[in-house]
């Protein structure tokens, strides 16, 4: 069996699709209130900040996969995500589980530099500084020999259903409701977003090949990284529209800050907009050459064909 912990997210149900297809038709589900993907899913609706619960959510497992994600809030990621995290590794050991662990970005330092997995951890707000505390407990696991685990780590999201991003925030949200866009500090700066079902994919991957744990790698990207300018112009031609945008300056969201949660939230990862942020997948791609990765065009097509049919 491999189960998927926190799997009603995009990246999850993602996942689930991509096991049934290719891995097994034995997938558990977990979450608060777990819904099947597949037809064939065991549903387990469990809280995982509870030990017993994250053992039992566990238990009977070959494989687990933490794709959980919390609400966009420093207080409750500092309170819940390594608390959970613990558990699940507890319920790992206890269990002869293997643990894919789905990291995303935010301890990187967010400045000029080639983000590779040598890449230090250099946290700027709260989250990263939790996310760093994550990463570094299952690399710790991994080094004790405790823990047969691996980490597959993400940058920034685009992608339909339920992706949730800034760049599908102020750009396909905005073109599909027919406002202005809006892009954050810089338009001409070299940017990495990963498609989310090739998130997925690569993740569902990386979680069936025996030699890839032990280590951290690099989910693959569209590697022509282009500035959120050229994206816009990719996604004018295929729109078939003119897609204006303008360029948010950090004072405007220091000032929306002020009366919006969620833009508070947001400070934190605002530096990296204001420098290139290329994330090499070089890895990866090494081992395996196979994978197709899906290019900004083929994405956004899809975004597009997808809220084409929503509209219909």
């Amino acid at each position: 069996m491999q189960t998927i912990l926190g799997a009603n997210g995009q990246i999850g149900e993602e996942l689930a699709r991509e096991l049934k297809r290719n891995f097994t038709s034995d997938i558990r589900i977990v979450s608060r209130e777990a819904k099947k993907v597949n037809d064939t899913d065991e549903a387990f609706s469990a809280d995982l900040s509870a030990r017993e619960k994250a053992v039992e959510a566990v238990k009977g497992s070959e494989r687990a996969y933490f794709t959980l994600g919390l609400p966009i809030s420093s207080d409750l990621w500092e309170q819940q995500f390594p608390l959970i995290l613990r558990n699940v590794i507890e319920a790992c050991k206890i269990n002869g589980t293997k643990l894919v662990f789905f990291d995303n970005t935010y301890m990187y330092p967010q400045d000029n530099r080639l983000l590779t997995e040598e890449t230090i951890f250099d946290p700027i707000g709260r989250k990263g500084k939790v996310r760093q505390e994550m990463a570094e407990m299952v690399l710790k696991e991994m080094q004790s020999g405790e823990l047969e685990a691996v980490i597959c780590r993400a940058p920034e999201f685009y992608g339909p259903g339920k992706t949730q991003s800034i760049t599908n925030t102020l750009i396909f949200n905005n073109i599909k409701e027919g406002k202005k866009l809006k892009v954050p500090l810089s338009d001409n700066k070299k940017r990495s977003l990963i498609w989310t079902p090739d998130a997925s994919r690569a993740t569902a991957l990386i979680g069936n090949a025996p030699d890839a744990f032990g280590q951290t790698w690099h989910l693959p990207v569209d590697k022509s990284h282009p500035t959120y300018k050229q994206f816009i112009a990719l996604a004018a031609d295929i729109y078939g529209k003119e897609l204006k945008y303008s360029v948010v300056p950090k004072f405007v969201f220091k000032i929306g800050a002020r009366f919006n949660q969620r833009v508070k939230e947001l400070q934190e990862l605002l530096p990296r907009y204001e420098h290139d942020n290329v994330f090499d997948d070089t890895k990866f791609r090494k081992r395996f050459p196979e994978f197709k990765v899906t290019s900004y065009k083929q994405g956004i097509e899809q975004i597009k064909n997808g809220q084409s049919a929503v509209q219909k």
